[in-house]
């Protein structure tokens, strides 16, 4: 079997990578006895902004809303700054500021593929992975391993490309989706792959998915309600498979994987939601986006509703949350455009002396709820993420913790929960204890990250720290009183900042390097396009 990166468990610092057992563990709560079915929505480049429990103010998101309700969220959520590391972080328990780090595929092998050379194109992709450690759990497999039946939905694992044998090595019973992030920027797909299979959507034509140009024009406009080759929207595919695997009767808990493509872009909906048909405050694109997250929340009430139909609400931990910050899919010139530009100044955005904010963008939606930066930067935009959990009759509704989480904390949690006992190794820590009120505390004080301009690491306290190493920048702030990190105190207090740069470098393996993500981490396969 092959994976995605080149592990060096052996490297990983102790102080770093715990060793965790899902029972019985110094840091983790008791089980419960009966096993509750485990449903993790994901979504993909949703802004913590976008979401009405959280400041919207143009779109209603009523569904989520009443996930936060009549559950517990989590204020100081955090996740990576890009979908492949974010899902990488996730599926292995693992942050990507290690040595080694994560092996990325590039996309787009999958294009020119038909039945006849999948196989060859799968064994293309395995051969430029390094093997997979045999001691390295995953998020399927600590669930599969302790009985519970599982499946993903969607936009499918963290590679820009993937294949079949690594889907099971991930510990998949069962999947349907893309196999390729290049042709996930489509929703329309002329093929998707199940179980290792290929299946197809004849009223689908298009090779690259019916992905839409950016930023808006007339073409791009016209492009995108061009209708001919896109008879099916992927999002309803998985819907479908998703309810029809929530209803299917069986004899074990279940633990469903759904990594939505909403709402990523490039902007595409089959229509326009009613909402916002009228609504004068938008432009046309915008309308079309704000559709896409309405869609994604009617989704998450299409889940909600099949729970209660089923007799599976009181047995069924739901948990939402997404991959990163938020990103502009709705550019124009005029409003808000690409490469992103103070709208007073016309200055482009550095995220170091001209950090972006929604109201110098001008956007519309303030998607990333007031702070600075977006997708891709380690400011607070780019991996502050929403995290809700609803649990009926074990987490408190309408409660909210400011327990410091990281996505790489789900692995060990669902480890807990579904009951695996063997010992592995992971950077997180089952949170399981907040939500049964048990605990308010974090095995670790810190979460750490990489992005493209350097590693950023915050404390439980509320410090970060955060790097911008082209100009050999650390800078300082303290999140309580500067959420918008507007006050860099680096000067103010030397001490704390020099504390928290060994922090970071120990967090780092020793090389504050290995936290600069760079796209030369993308391995290329034959075939394949760059990003």
């Amino acid at each position: 079997m092959h994976n995605y990166f080149h592990l060096l468990l052996s490297s990983l610092l102790g102080s770093l990578v715990i060793v965790n057992f899902a029972c019985g563990t110094p840091h983790a709560s008791e089980a419960p006895d009966a096993k509750p079915n485990i449903i993790l929505i994901y979504a993909d480049d949703l802004g913590i902004g976008m979401l009405g429990h959280e400041g919207q103010q143009i779109i209603r998101t009523p569904n989520i809303d009443r996930l936060a309700g009549e559950g517990m969220r989590f204020t100081n959520a955090y996740s990576n700054m890009l979908c492949a590391p974010a899902r990488a972080s996730l599926i292995t328990g693992l942050h990507d500021c290690h040595a080694g780090g994560f092996e990325i595929t590039a996309g787009g092998v999958y294009k020119p593929v038909n039945d006849s050379t999948l196989a060859a194109t799968e064994t293309r992709i395995n051969g430029v992975l390094s093997p997979v450690p045999s001691e390295q759990v995953f998020l399927g497999q600590v669930a599969a391993d302790a009985g519970y039946a599982t499946a993903q939905f969607g936009k499918l694992e963290w590679g820009f490309s993937a294949t079949d044998a690594q889907m099971r090595r991930h510990g998949w019973n069962h999947y349907l989706g893309y196999l390729d992030h290049v042709r996930a920027h489509g929703f329309y797909p002329p093929f998707l792959f199940q179980d290792g299979e290929m299946v197809r959507y004849p009223g689908n034509t298009l090779v690259n998915c019916g992905k839409s140009g950016e930023p808006e024009t007339e073409e791009h406009y016209r492009e995108r309600w061009d209708r001919t080759g896109k008879a099916v929207y992927s999002q309803d595919i998985f819907m479908d498979a998703v309810l029809d695997f929530m209803e299917t009767p069986r004899d074990q808990p279940y633990f469903l994987f759904f990594p939505t493509q909403l709402p990523h872009g490039p902007v595409s909906i089959p229509k326009v939601h009613p909402d916002f048909v009228n609504d004068e405050r938008l432009t046309q694109i915008e309308k079309e986006y704000a559709s896409m997250v309405k869609l994604l929340d009617d989704n998450v009430g299409q889940i909600l509703e099949k729970l209660e139909q089923t007799g599976q609400a009181e047995n069924t931990i739901v948990i939402f949350t997404a991959d990163n910050g938020h990103e502009i899919y709705y550019g124009l010139e005029g409003h808000i455009r690409k490469p992103y530009t103070n709208m007073k100044t016309g200055e482009v955005f550095d995220n170091y002396q001209r950090k972006y904010y929604s109201n110098l963008a001008g956007d519309v939606f303030n998607g990333n709820g007031g702070r600075a930066g977006m997708k891709r930067s380690n400011l607070e935009g780019g991996i502050n993420v929403p995290l809700i959990v609803r649990w009926p009759g074990h987490v408190a509704a309408g409660d909210t913790t400011d327990r410091l989480t990281a996505n790489y904390d789900l692995l060990p949690t669902v480890a807990e929960l579904a009951g695996y006992s063997e010992t592995f190794k992971t950077d997180g820590y089952s949170f399981l204890d907040v939500l049964s009120a048990k605990s308010k505390g974090r095995g670790d004080d810190f979460v750490v990250y990489s992005s493209y301009t350097g590693p950023t690491l915050v404390t439980s306290e509320g410090w970060k720290i955060r790097t911008f190493l082209k100009e050999d920048a650390y800078e300082l702030y303290y999140l309580p009183d500067d959420f918008r990190e507007e006050e860099d105190l680096a000067e103010r207090y030397p001490e704390k900042l020099g504390a928290l740069k060994a922090l970071l470098l120990e967090a780092c393996d020793g090389d504050i390097l290995h936290g600069l993500f760079k796209n030369q981490q993308v391995i290329r396969v034959p075939g394949a396009a760059t990003r």
